[in-house]
C-alpha cells in the first residue's frame, strides 16, 4: 500500500510517502491505528483529516487492501 501525506500530515509523519505492507484488508479505524502506531504525531490530526483511497474520499465502510494508494488529506484553506 502506498500512503501519501500532505501538509501537516507530512510534517507529522516525517515523510511525504511510505510503503505499507498489510495482509488481508483493513477498515478505516484499523488503517488509522496502523498509521498512528507508526507516527504518533498523526493522532491529533485524525479528527480533521480525510482519507482518500485510489483517488476517492473514504467513509466508515471503506475497506483497504495492500494494492491501494491512500492519501491523507488535511483541511485546506484558500481564497
Amino acid at each position: 500500500m502506498r500512503v501519501l501525506f500532505f501538509a501537516q500530515t507530512k510534517d507529522a509523519a516525517g515523510t511525504p510517502e511510505l510503503e505499507l505492507k498489510i495482509s488481508g484488508t483493513l477498515g478505516l479505524d484499523e488503517i488509522w491505528q496502523v498509521l498512528i502506531s507508526m507516527s504518533p504525531a498523526l493522532a491529533p490530526l485524525r479528527p480533521c483529516t480525510r482519507l482518500a483511497c485510489n483517488g476517492e474520499y473514504t467513509n466508515a465502510k471503506t475497506i483497504f487492501c495492500d494494492t491501494d494508494e491512500v492519501a491523507l488529506i488535511p483541511p485546506v484553506s484558500g481564497g
